[in-house]
């Protein structure tokens, strides 16, 4: 591989080349793997030499986007280039306008706009759940090998920086909730805290005393989308002078009393029994609930149907303290990783080596992308070897009920944040395997050069 060919210059100027000059360029934005240039004319693109330019590892079209995928870290030095050379000014995605406009997309559903909306509201909480539970992973490592580490000083503050996202998850959601329901954030995260409050506890509805947090974050995304959706009703009616003052008052009141009486009690309900339902799969199915989430869980994202899990990994964390079906869902990128190393030795396609070499090292990581878009999806048999590969590794996995402590993490790197990280290995090895034995045995119409 030419180490000159995949510098971010010579990328860029490649791809300048191949879409039509700058003139054809009307914007230029990355998000963590794609570069996404909006076009003046698509007619002018020459897509299949794009798609054969070194360090490219695959191309899609959306909402009049040309979106290249180059993979984390390259992205960014590419975008970079272009703008350099275009002299256009190059933008990060702001993921929730992003999320906003494909809503409007031809190929969109209600539920999958739903569900998008969904996505939107936690997507900028992964940091976080990365970094909180990469720390309580280090604490759990060291307590192992001394537990008086954690009635320490600095295990006590390792154990209070580790918790510290899911303590304030409620308002985080409230906040994005709000913005992406068309309401005021600071309202948005005022129910929130109404909903968490520990004073709930001294409040008695028939005798009985309301239980602060109860739902977790689905009571707060059904209440923020109710005090969302009543805020802009009540600022349709309320004069511009009055607004400023009324229209808060009036959505704190009545959603308020609404939320605390009806909505929060549904949600608990649905929280509960969505963690019931998780635990009995689990318990009652054990590797056949794993074979079938891990071996369906690649088409899911090809739908973005996976987006409504979201909600429902952090719920688990918030309510259990630990969630069970992340792991398993995680072997469905492992069993890509096999398939794609079994590719990698089957063909003999110099350009689809060198796009698998590249993406195999952050699929390992949990970022699947480059492989799916750049190697398994475009060969069709390939992906259902992935896909029978990430379900015997989610057999195994949920046959030992590994457990994972917070969210964000996929692949090797989720070993850091699970309870059972021996067992969690196993597991990534079997997909690793099962997934190269199903994608030799189904084989593959190797592309031509």
């Amino acid at each position: 591989m030419s180490n000159i060919n995949l510098q971010p210059n010579v990328i860029a100027q490649n791809i300048l080349k191949y879409v039509g000059g700058k003139e054809n360029i009307s914007s230029i934005a990355y998000c963590m793997t794609r570069l996404r240039i909006t076009l003046v004319d698509e007619g002018k693109t020459d897509k299949e030499s794009i798609k054969k330019v070194e360090g490219v590892l695959g191309l899609t079209e959306q909402l009049g986007q040309l979106q290249i995928i180059l993979g984390p870290g390259r992205v960014t030095k590419v975008g970079n280039e272009l703008g350099k050379i275009t002299g256009i000014q190059v933008g990060e995605i702001d993921e929730a306008k992003l999320r906003k406009a494909e809503i409007n997309a031809k190929n969109s559903t209600p539920f999958k706009n739903l569900l998008k909306r969904i996505s939107n509201i936690f997507i900028p909480l992964i940091p976080a759940f990365i970094a909180c539970g990469l720390v309580m992973g280090i604490s759990n490592i060291i307590i192992k090998f001394n537990p008086l580490f954690a009635t320490s000083t600095v295990g006590g503050i390792l154990s209070v920086i580790g918790g510290s996202v899911f303590f304030g998850l409620s308002l985080f959601v409230g906040v994005n909730a709000a913005k992406e329901f068309g309401g005021s954030p600071a309202l948005g995260g005022t129910m929130a805290a109404i909903l968490t409050s520990p004073a709930l506890a001294t409040v008695k509805i028939g005798g009985v005393a309301l239980l602060p947090g109860r739902g977790g974050v689905i009571a707060v995304l059904i209440v923020v989308a109710f005090s969302s959706w009543l805020e802009r009703q009540v600022r349709k009616i309320i004069p511009d002078v009055l607004d400023t003052f009324l229209t808060p008052l009036i959505t704190v009141l009545i959603s308020g009393f609404i939320a605390l009486l009806v909505l929060q009690p549904a949600g608990g309900m649905i929280s509960e029994s969505i963690g019931v339902a998780v635990k009995a799969a689990i318990k009652g199915g054990g590797p056949i609930t794993g074979f079938i989430l891990a071996g369906s869980f690649l088409p899911l994202v090809m739908t973005g149907l996976h987006q409504g899990l979201t909600p429902i990994h952090a719920d688990l964390l918030k309510t259990t303290g630990q969630n069970l079906l992340l792991p398993i869902l995680a072997m469905a990128g492992a069993g890509q990783v096999g398939a794609a190393i079994a590719v990698y030795f089957k063909s003999k396609n110099k350009r689809l080596k060198k796009t698998i070499l590249s993406g195999l090292p952050v699929g390992m990581l949990g970022i699947g992308e480059p492989l799916i878009y750049g190697v398994t999806l475009p060969l069709g048999k390939p992906f259902l070897g992935a896909c029978i590969g990430g379900a015997f590794g989610g057999a195994f996995i949920a046959l030992m009920k590994v457990a994972s402590i917070s969210m964000g993490l996929s692949g090797l790197a989720l070993t850091a944040i699970v309870k059972q990280p021996l067992f969690y290995l196993i597991g990534v090895i079997i997909a690793y395997i099962t997934g190269f034995i199903a994608t030799s045995i189904l084989g593959f119409e190797d592309p031509l050069e």
